[in-house]
């Protein structure tokens, strides 16, 4: 880890890449082309409680999925940026749309295409089943596995260091 958890408490958005992170990183596509998902009812909650707390919340994931939109929609997510070829242009962009300096912005990953973000940010999290590169570079490794509690780990630690 290189830099400190002191940091948490000037947070003011928190991104999160998707496959590998709020999901376990397998993706079910049936004979029809029909893609689905499995997503942890907990992330769900600690996501819905960082929203509750004043905090930024984003998704920034590099493939589209219908399944994803309807997900984010239903936790409130109002930042959602699927598709995307440039994570670190699409962080720059809705921070400044957002006021956030870039420095106040954490991003959570697992792989290879999440790394420029993840040093671009001023507080990187890699989930606990990243890639080793990923685990490397990153501010913070978290206990639980992408899919399995790692997004929840990430909100509650985000909400005990900035709540009064």
């Amino acid at each position: 880890m290189s830099g400190g958890l002191e940091r948490l408490a000037q947070l003011r958005l928190v991104a999160f890449d998707v496959d590998g992170v709020f999901t376990d990183g397998r993706f079910y596509l049936s004979d029809d082309g029909i893609e689905t998902k499995a997503f942890h009812t907990q992330d769900g909650y600690g996501i819905r409680r960082l929203i509750d707390s004043g905090i930024e919340v984003a998704v920034i994931s590099g493939r589209n999925s219908g399944a994803v939109e309807k997900r984010m929609e239903e936790l409130g997510v109002a930042h959602v940026v699927l598709g995307c070829k440039d994570k670190v242009a699409a962080m720059d962009d809705l921070a400044a749309s957002l006021g956030i300096e870039v420095r106040d912005c954490a991003f959570v990953g697992d792989d290879m295409p999440d790394l420029a973000l993840l040093g671009h940010v001023g507080f990187s999290v890699a989930v606990a089943n990243a890639v080793q590169v990923v685990q490397e570079r990153c501010d913070y490794i978290t206990r639980k596995p992408g899919g399995a509690g790692a997004v929840r780990e990430v909100c509650d630690l985000v909400v005990a260091a900035t709540s009064p």
